[in-house]
């Protein structure tokens, strides 16, 4: 299909209204027959409506502005690739998110076996990312979250996760998916959920404890 091969270009992803969880149902089954029918405007669309959602998404996972274009340019192509399988027994957002989550894992595995470091300098990931966004889930004063220093030391210790605990941060503390979301997209249950966040968080807070301050 022509329209995955020119889905991403240059460094930006066009602004889009966001999307709700309640946007699922009859319009996104009518646009996957559209596409899967060969209409070129609803392949777009479909791309204009999700394109900024993948994109920060792999970029919160990858930690690399380019890692993430260029994944996002893959779950596009998967996407296409692979919607005529699509069900609707989930929202089309859902089965996305999962797509994204998918190869951004095998990103990592591929990452590892070649000994390669994503790492980036701290003050580069701020600077790409910003500062986390306040969540009552984090056990932080809102005055340290302001601190662009702590904001780098919290990104560099999210990259620090097992990418299961990773994706399960960003998908609550960031993007602000409910359990339940949060859970289909993963393909796991609620408890599982919960479990990591508690472990993922319980790692966050033990990276950042001040070693100075607790030696006082």
């Amino acid at each position: 299909m022509g329209t995955g091969a020119t889905i991403l270009t240059g460094t930006t992803v066009k602004p889009v209204r966001a999307f709700t969880w309640s946007d699922a149902g009859t319009t996104d089954w009518d646009l996957v027959q559209q596409c899967t029918a060969g209409d070129e405007q609803a392949c777009a669309r479909l791309v204009t409506d999700y394109q900024r959602m993948v994109y920060q998404l792999a970029l919160h996972l990858l930690g690399d502005a380019q890692e993430a274009m260029d994944l996002s340019q893959e779950v596009f192509l998967r996407v296409f690739r692979t919607l005529p399988q699509f069900r609707g027994q989930s929202s089309l957002r859902t089965w996305i998110y999962r797509i994204v989550l998918n190869q951004a894992s095998n990103r990592q595995r591929w990452w590892r076996r070649r000994f390669r470091s994503h790492q980036v300098p701290l003050d580069e990931h701020v600077e790409n990312h910003g500062e986390l966004p306040e969540s009552r889930s984090f056990a932080m004063p809102d005055r340290v979250l302001q601190q662009n220093e702590t904001a780098a030391r919290v990104w560099a210790a999210l990259a620090e996760l097992p990418f299961d605990q990773r994706a399960a941060v960003v998908l609550r503390e960031i993007d602000g998916l409910s359990y339940e979301e949060i859970a289909e997209s993963l393909g796991i249950a609620v408890g599982t959920v919960k479990s990591r966040l508690a472990r993922a968080r319980l790692n966050l807070r033990g990276a950042l404890r001040d070693p100075a301050a607790e030696a006082q």
